[in-house]
């Protein structure tokens, strides 16, 4: 079995460097949007569209003329490869698979800008330095090793700061896990994460720390002239705060998704829909909503956590030590009781506290949540692999300084 990982480094470009780095970015940016402009044209006259070898074939015409010939600065395979990408969008916009299909829109300077190298042996690498085609030799800060062969690099900016991605190939047999045990995990605000072993991780919530500087950032923003030096400088702060946030939470998620999955063969999840949960709501003007703003705040919180993001790490952390997530319907986890299995919306009357009005059992209301889970991960496994589910161990993971008290 072979998998693919991505190591990202920060760069240090030198100033001639870091201006072929902007300079390529917009190549790429505004090849995307004359591509886009095109087929949008034709999406509305009823003609085929332009797909990617067409594109290509006018791309390489367009650096030939006198008009559009600064692409010739851009690497070809790098505008072969933002073709590619818009290629894909289209496709996946018309994919009926797609759970948020829509038709490709606009790149904008200065946000999400990147581009791709795909070509192994043009990307040569050297302890702490990395060639480029170009741009030559470029130092990054190597903060680990890089193990397996390079498949491609990906070069992006972020708050101000230029990032590369190095996607690489392992060769790795396929593992058995080295523990037996399975867990069942219940995801919240207050508690982030609380365990069928009764332990918790509470939650950061970044966002929340950092939004009164956020919103002061803001407001000296609104009062700037657009664009003009100032206002730059302190679109920058703002980015600079945001990406502070997400790397906080990165971290953090990391970190917990790691030891988790290290310590155990099973985890069981719910299922889900982020999307559903934190929609407004503000309603209509024929049906206003209610408790609007307590439910906008709510939604904030709820967003904060990223619990799509844990779950897609700890899916494919498991995944690759042998292990395996499960997920499970979400529906009435909080309400039933682990110990007699009965079902009331008055077994829950406060946030933390559980106290079932059939049988008295009386837990905290996460935890007894997560054993819920549990139990219905190991209903799925009795199901469908009836030899693993007999063979389950429930030991005890010692979380350590992540429990908190």
């Amino acid at each position: 079995m072979s998998i693919k990982k991505a190591y990202r480094f920060k760069l240090k470009p030198s100033t001639s460097q870091e201006k072929q780095l902007h300079d390529i970015a917009g190549h790429c940016r505004f090849l995307w949007n004359k591509v886009l402009k095109i087929n949008l044209e034709r999406l509305k006259n009823k003609q085929p569209l332009m797909w990617y070898h067409e594109a290509d074939f006018w791309c390489k015409l367009w650096k030939n003329s006198e008009e559009y010939g600064f692409l010739k600065e851009a690497p070809a395979h790098c505008l072969q490869q933002k073709l590619k990408d818009l290629n894909k969008a289209f496709k996946d916009g018309f994919n009926k698979k797609q759970p948020l299909k829509r038709l490709p829109r606009t790149k904008k300077k200065w946000l999400n800008d990147s581009f791709r190298f795909p070509e192994v042996k043009h990307i040569k690498l050297d302890n702490r330095r990395i060639k480029l085609p170009k741009l030559g030799w470029m130092g990054f800060h190597k903060s680990r090793s890089i193990a397996g062969s390079i498949k491609n690099a990906t070069i992006s900016r972020s708050a101000g700061c230029w990032y590369i991605s190095i996607q690489v190939e392992i060769a790795q047999e396929v593992s058995v896990h080295p523990k037996s045990n399975i867990l069942g995990i219940d995801l919240g605000i207050s508690k982030f994460v609380a365990t069928s072993e009764g332990n918790y991780k509470g939650s950061i919530s970044p966002y929340r720390l950092m939004e009164n500087k956020l919103q002061k950032y803001q407001r000296i923003l609104s009062k700037k002239k657009r664009y003009s030096s100032n206002w730059k400088k302190q679109q920058r702060k703002l980015q600079k705060c945001h990406a502070k946030i997400a790397n906080i939470r990165k971290d953090f998620q990391h970190k917990l998704s790691t030891i988790l999955s290290k310590n155990h063969a099973t985890i069981v999840v719910e299922d889900l829909k982020i999307k559903n949960i934190s929609a407004t709501a503000k309603g209509t003007l024929e049906n206003p909503g209610k408790n609007v703003a307590a439910k906008s705040g709510l939604n904030k919180s709820i967003l904060d956590q990223g619990w799509g993001a844990f779950i897609r790490q700890l899916k494919y952390k498991l995944n690759w030590l042998g292990g395996k997530l499960l997920e499970v319907p979400a529906r009435h986890t909080s309400q039933k009781c682990c110990v007699c299995k009965h079902v009331s919306q008055d077994n829950r009357k406060t946030q933390s506290k559980f106290l079932c009005v059939n049988c008295g059992h009386q837990e905290n209301a996460d935890i007894n949540a997560a054993k819920n889970i549990l139990a219905a991960g190991l209903a799925v496994l009795a199901c469908g692999e009836e030899a693993l589910a007999t063979s389950v161990k429930q030991e005890p993971l010692d979380m350590g300084d992540l429990v908190l008290a």
